[in-house]
């Protein structure tokens, strides 16, 4: 007998006309609610066809996290970062559409894994993401709502100076998600983030806040940049990087394709490949087996070399003043990172 549920209309009755299913994908619905800053946004015409474009799609499948995704809990990708930065843009400035803009294509150049790759054969993702932003679809997205390219490009590099980019030091609103979407996900942020919302504002281009919030802050930019320089990151990182190397060398592979493929095409691409088939396996599976070092010796041992490009150590405005200025112990606590180790011996036990 048939269920309640799976009912046959009776012969002679009028069908119900089809109803839409309700649906909160981007690109389909014309508002969204960043789920860390929960901050609703209303989406507009351009902002709806650039996130139905392959170069925004495509962050969905790339990591924030990058390599020490395989390592820690900071699964969320890059496109749901992108979003949390067009919502504080959107939050500061509303009205500023060539902003909102910039602000859903500054990450479109990222590499799969996000930085991990950055450097390999040159590649960059801030160049890459100007190519896109010249090319198609893009381009013509851009120009079906008279928005030109060059001004999109001038807001990207900073010109002039804008809270998406930021001053030199200063903290942008591009890394102010960073750095508490990272706490939210390794369990380290002591604020709510609507909470710290309330209690930010921006001067001059640059976040600013109150003592007591500008702590907190520096201690989520001490806590990443504590995680750059430990195992959980330098380990996944340098392995990887060395696949990418041996990887291009070894296949067909060019630089230019391997920047424009999604996390899980790169793994395929490592599994595929006789020379990198074995260690991406022991990356993923056997991570406890690796093994890092700091401050390494010349030819310490067996293994190979790594060092990080970058510690990002930007401060929040403290009641619009510089962070030197006015809590110069939150400054001191910036400036110690400078004596985190940036040099790595890695090896496989």
């Amino acid at each position: 007998m048939d269920s309640q549920n799976d009912q046959s209309p009776q012969q002679g009755s009028v069908d119900a006309p089809a109803q839409p299913v309700p649906t909160h994908t981007l690109g389909l619905t014309s508002a969204f609610t960043d789920p860390l800053w929960r901050i609703s946004v209303c989406l507009s015409p351009v902002e709806i066809d650039l996130l139905r474009t392959e170069p925004l799609r495509r962050l969905h499948f790339v990591a924030h996290g990058g390599a020490s995704t395989i390592s820690t809990l900071q699964s969320y990708s890059r496109l749901e970062h992108t979003l949390g930065v067009l919502s504080l843009v959107a939050h500061f400035h509303p009205e500023d559409e060539l902003l909102r803009i910039a602000a859903l294509l500054h990450d479109i150049g990222h590499l799969p894994l996000s930085h991990t790759f950055e450097g390999v054969s040159g590649l960059d993702h801030h160049t890459i993401g100007l190519e896109l932003l010249r090319a198609e679809p893009i381009q013509s997205v851009l120009e079906k709502h008279r928005v030109r390219t060059g001004a999109v490009v001038a807001a990207l590099g900073g010109q002039p100076a804008s809270p998406l980019t930021g001053r030199t030091g200063s903290l942008s609103l591009d890394h102010l998600d960073s750095y508490v979407r990272s706490g939210r996900a390794a369990g380290r942020l002591a604020i709510d983030p609507a909470v710290m919302l309330d209690r930010l504002d921006l001067k001059d281009s640059a976040v600013s806040t109150d003592p007591e919030t500008a702590a907190a802050l520096v201690d989520l930019v001490c806590a990443e940049a504590r995680l750059h320089t430990s195992w959980d990151n330098v380990g996944p990182v340098s392995v990887v990087r060395r696949l990418a190397r041996q990887l291009l060398d070894s296949s067909p592979l060019t630089p230019a394709q391997l920047a424009r493929m999604t996390d899980s095409q790169l793994w395929s691409a490592f599994d595929s490949c006789d020379v990198t088939r074995a260690e991406s396996a022991m990356v993923r599976y056997e991570l406890h087996r690796l093994q890092v070092t700091a401050q390494p010796a010349p030819g310490d041992g067996p293994g190979w070399d790594f060092t990080l490009r970058k510690i990002y150590s930007s401060a929040p405005l403290v009641e619009g003043q510089r962070v030197e200025v006015a809590a110069p112990e939150l400054a001191a606590e910036l400036a110690a990172l400078g004596s985190l180790s940036t040099d790595f011996r890695v090896r496989w036990s």
